[in-house]
This record gives C-alpha cells, structure tokens and sequence, in this order.
C-alpha cells in the first residue's frame, strides 16, 4: 500500500431522502427526493428511471452464459449509459462539486463520499458506475475510477444512534464456502489469497506441522458451510473479518423475489437458501440475556447479487443491507453477478491490505482499480458495494491498528532471528551458535527486511502525528536496531553489530531532538552510548560523566515526575526506567555516586514494580529482559553487579 493511506480523508455525506415508508415505493421521474450535502440547503432531486424501465436496464448487466463479456457491446453500453444519467443526478447537488473541488485543490487526498439512504428503491440504482459530469473531477470517465481526485463511495443505513466500531481488535478471519449440489466456487483461489494475505504474521516454523497450526490461529477454513456451523462457530469464537464464498440464488418472499446466499444444507444435498436476516442472526452472538457477545467488524461477500435489493415491495433489503442493519459495521459485496476471476483479486487485494493497516476507504479505491485493470472484460469495478460505518475517530483506530500490525509483523521476523542466532537460549553458555551459510542468508535477509518495515513506517509520517509519535517510531527503530546488533554480535559478525548499535544510537539522538523530555528515549540514548563505551578505560568513562551527567540526572527528575502521577501500565514503564538510570549511574553519575545507593535504588524500584503489576504483566517481562542483556549482551564489570540484583527484585535469577 501507498503512502497515500495515511494521509487526512476528506468526508462528503450525501443523504437521500423522501417521506414515507422505507418499501413499497417505485422509482418514478415524478418523485421528488432531497439532497443534503455539506453545509449547504436541501437540494430537489428526481430519477430519470422508471422502476421497470430499470429493472430491465439492470438485468443487461447480467453476464449471459453464451457470450464473452469482452465482446458483449450491449452490456458495455448499458454500463456507460446507466453511469451517465447516474452522473447528472450527482451533479445537481452544487454542494458536491463545491467539496470535491476543495479536495482536488489537495494533492494526495481521498474523498470520501458516504451516501445516505433510506429508501429502498433507490438502492437499486448502481450509483458504483457514475461517470463524471462537466464540472466533476475526471469529467466523462468512471468518477470512482479517475484518479485526478481519489473517490471512495461506501453506502449507509440512516441510525438513530451511532453504531460502535472497534477497528483495532487482533484480526482473526472465518472462511466460509458452500458449493451444495454439485456447484463449484473458486475455494483453493480464495483460500490461497487469504493465505497470502496473512502470511506476514506467521510465526516463521520449520516443520510444516507447526507452520499449520500458527495460521489456523489466524485463519479458520469452514468448507461445505452450512448456516448452523457458521452460527456455531461465531458463538464459540471472536472473529473479527468473516468471508463467505457462495452462489447467489433468488427465493421467494412473501411473494416476492429476493436473492439469498447458497450455503449447504444441514438434511439434504439441496442448497439452503440463506437470506440476510438469518446470516446476521448468526454471524451476531448473543448471550442468553440478549446482549451480543461476538460480531464481526468486517463481512465479505463474494456472492453474486448480496447486494442487490431486487424487491422494494415488502420490509427489508439485500443481504449487505440486512448485515449492515444488524450491526456489523463493514459490509462489502456484489449487486451485480461477480466473475470469478474478480471474486479472487477483490479477496486478495481487499484483505491484503485490510490486514496491513490500510484504510479501508483506500482499499476499495485501489480495489475497484485492479478490478479495472485486471479483469478489463467485465464491469466488476462497478458491482462493488460496500456498506460502511465511520465513527468520528475512524482514522485515528485505523491508524493504531496499522502500528499494532506493523509492530507484530516486525516480531515475528525477530522470533525467527532469536532463533537463528540463539537469542532465545536463556543460558549465556549456550547462547549464540555459528550460523551456516544457508542461515547468514536468512538472517541478513530478515535484517534487511525488518529496515524496510521501518523505514515505511518512518516514511507514513506526516503533518497530522503528533511529535511524541514521530519520537515513538524513531524510538521503536532505534530499539530494533539494538535487536540486531545483539543478533549479530551472537553471530559474531561484530563489524555488523557496531554498526546497527551506531544506528540505534543516531535513532535515539534523533527522536530525543524531537521529545526533549521523553525520559524513555533519553535513558535509551544514554544506555546506548554507554554499551559502544564499555570497554574503554578510566578517563573516558570520566569523560562521559561530564558530558552526559546532567542529561542523566535530568532524566531521573523527569521519570520522578512520572512516577508520582501516574499508575498501572505507564508507572510501572517509569519504574523500569527509573531502575536502569540506576543501573546507568555507575556510567554516567561521576564520583560522588555510592555504589551500594544504586544497588538499593534498582532494587527498591524493580520490587514497586512488581507490587504495582502481576509477574508476568509484559512490563515486568520486559525489564527482565534488558537487564538480562545487561549481564549477557553487554557485559561489563560495570554494571554486572547492579544489572544482577535488579534480576533478583524481579524474581529472575540469571
């Protein structure tokens, strides 16, 4: 994904709106509508399209079995044709053009449309397909396609009250298909997308045994899926994205023809016709006394027709409609019939860059633009419907999100070069191996690639972070580059290790400028500088008390301050850093520092930590670990005695 997605969103909300009930109204050039966009008045809108007139428009967009899509001029017209009548309506709302045009003046930035709607008449109309009127970015070419000014259009259910998002919960995927009757889906092309997709957060295993059973941990596979299996596994489990892979079919209701979801049947071999309100009833988990216990944030719908109304006679709407209805916040699926081929790059794209951070807004931009590209013979790009939630603090999950994914990402590749090396080896006589060949490889591969994660995630920074974030990222890098250097001292390749902890140093000095009074960045930079000087002699180490002592004292007020206001998580993170300025003071405190005030120091600190946490809160895990490096990774006469006794506090004896 492009830098792009990090970047402000603009967001435009048209609502379409008339009186009466939600059903049982036809379209009709007769009927007045109103527009509301932006700040500006209602504006009087009517359709061009008489309800069976329509009807009959859409049914050409069908694909016919005895035609080639790429040669099918009518279907080709009809899509033009739909697009720019659908064009002019949009462009009689002087509100649109108004917030479009400010956000072409801005280079980089996506709009947003979100379209708001209550009848359902007007979900029929493929609004997807717009061309561009005279006056609209990219005039005369598809308006969700051009890219002069990225459009992104999702659809929403009018509420009376917002609906809760909670965008940044660890992903967990259901894949559900059904082929009931002999019927055949593309499942090995869509479970090797979604594989490819999750592929990042894998933990790297040799034995294929335990590759498997860390990607079912991400990915559950529900093959010949029948509704009761999908409703039991959504009670017993929390999945966060759920994609169903099936055929859409019509069934009747109340008289009425509707479309449903094809899934298999619990008592025969016939298909069982799903239709919106029962999927939702069972992808939504409730408890017994009616509250919902799991529901997906995300539902994928690669069904032909999920999102295609069809009937406006009776309450209710297409399966994405009713899904959305029932709460889940992200609903994407088809109104039209969906080629298989683009089924398979729409998994791919959208869950690729779903699970990496990306706003989905972005996604469907770029998706509908592969979609474009990829499978030219068809109007697929259109088909696409997605009816979405926008909370007002969106980006800023999104974005949360993108960083707990890029940090995991960025783990397991260490998981693996702990184990390459022997980082993970608690015995300093064992710890540490000479690598192969085959392995050097691997390691400065992995290396090289944990930089680059980096260095996109540096690059995502823009006017919007705040400073203590730009000094989080520095940080976090200059935290990963000390990972390396110990990995490659344990290699012993130490011309390698020198230079990753002088990056780690000059990372440090950098988001020190930008924070001055972050005390875990100063302590860091004061730590690092300390292990490239271990093993100089008196007057050095003299040198370094009088160029560093102040900073270091300044730092222990700083994380006092801390201390004294703060609780849980973020005071016991004080009182690490407290401990380790201690440990540091044989370094940086000079003379007039005793010693044995340090020991009682680290040790006081190490033990309110643990009166302030459990033993195995990750805080305490984590001071463990530094301290170990302490003894093991940066031995020095020093400190061993202090780094030791901060071990026995913390009840780690090393």
């Amino acid at each position: 994904m492009s830098n792009n997605h990090t970047s402000e969103i603009r967001n435009v909300k048209l609502e379409l709106l008339r009186s009466g009930p939600a059903h049982n109204q036809l379209l009709s050039p007769l009927t007045n509508y109103i527009a509301l966009c932006g700040s500006d008045g209602p504006v009087t809108l009517q359709m061009p399209f008489e309800h069976r007139q329509l009807l009959m428009r859409l049914r050409r967009l069908r694909y016919p079995l005895d035609k080639d899509p790429a040669t099918d001029d009518q279907r080709q017209s009809e899509v033009r044709d739909l697009g720019e009548s659908i064009g002019r309506v949009l462009g009689q709302v002087p509100a649109m053009l108004s917030e479009l045009g400010n956000a072409g003046a801005e280079n980089g930035k996506l709009v947003h449309l979100r379209l708001a709607m209550s009848a359902f008449e007007l979900g029929l109309i493929p609004f997807e397909a717009a061309v561009a009127p005279d006056g609209f970015p990219g005039s005369g070419s598809p308006l969700f396609l051009q890219m002069r000014t990225p459009i992104s259009i999702t659809r929403e259910i009018r509420r009376g009250r917002p609906l809760p998002v909670n965008w940044t919960r660890p992903p967990r995927i259901l894949f559900a298909f059904a082929a009931p009757n002999g019927l055949y889906v593309p499942a090995q092309t869509h479970l090797q997308a979604l594989r490819e997709a999750i592929e990042p957060w894998i933990k790297i295993k040799d034995k294929d045994k335990d590759r498997i059973d860390e990607v079912k941990k991400l990915l559950t596979v529900l093959p010949n899926a029948t509704l009761e299996q999908i409703r039991s596994l959504c009670a017993s489990t929390e999945f966060t994205h759920v994609h169903i892979l099936a055929h859409g079919a019509p069934f009747k209701y109340s008289g009425d023809e509707r479309y449903g979801v094809a899934l298999c049947s619990e008592t025969s071999d016939s298909a069982d016709i799903v239709d919106g309100e029962r999927l939702a009833i069972a992808l939504t988990s409730s408890d017994s006394a009616g509250n919902t216990r799991f529901r997906p944030t995300v539902v994928t719908l690669a069904t032909c027709d999920s999102g295609n109304i069809e009937s406006v006679l009776t309450p209710g709407g297409s399966i994405a409609h009713e899904l959305n209805a029932a709460g889940i916040p992200w609903v994407v699926a088809s109104q039209f019939p969906l080629w298989m081929k683009a089924s398979a790059i729409a998994a791919k794209v959208f869950y690729s860059g779903l699970l990496s951070g990306a706003d989905p807004r972005w996604v469907l931009y770029e998706l509908r633009q592969r979609l474009r590209t990829d499978s030219p013979e068809t109007h697929d790009w259109a088909s696409i419907v997605a009816y979405a939630t926008v909370p007002w603090n969106f980006e800023q999950q999104v974005n949360q999100f993108r960083d707990q994914q890029t940090h995991k990402k960025i783990e397991v590749k260490f998981g693996r070069i702990d184990e390459l090396v022997g980082a993970d080896v608690d015995s300093g006589d064992e710890a540490g191996k000479v690598l192969s060949e085959a392995q050097n490889k691997e390691l400065a591969a992995l290396c090289a690639s944990v930089r680059e994660d980096l260095k996109n995630w540096r690059a995502e920074l823009h006017a919007g972070v705040s400073t203590q974030d730009r000094a989080k990222r520095l940080g976090i890098s200059a935290a990963c580059e000390k990972r390396i250097g110990i990995a490659y001292t344990l290699a012993e390749d130490l011309p390698l290790a020198q230079k990753a902890y002088e990056a780690c140093r000059d990372f440090y000095r950098d988001a020190w400028d930008i924070d001055p009074c972050n005390h875990w960045v100063i302590t860091q930079y004061l730590s690092i500088i300390a292990i490239l000087n271990r093993e100089d002699d008196g007057p050095m180490l003299k040198e370094l008390a009088r160029k560093y002592g102040i900073v270091w004292n300044a730092a222990r007020q700083i994380v006092d301050w801390q201390i004294r206001k703060t609780s849980g998580d973020e005071r016991a993170y004080a009182l690490s850093t407290f401990a380790e300025l201690s440990l540091l003071g044989a370094v940086y405190g000079g003379q007039s520092v005793d010693p044995e005030m340090l020991e009682a120091d680290i040790t006081y600190y190490c033990k309110e930590m643990l009166n302030e946490l459990c033993a195995e809160a990750f805080p305490i895990i984590s001071t463990r670990r530094q301290f170990r490096r302490y003894l093991k990774d940066w031995s020095s006469p020093l400190w061993a005695g202090l780094a030791q006794a901060a071990l026995n506090a913390l009840g780690d004896v090393y």
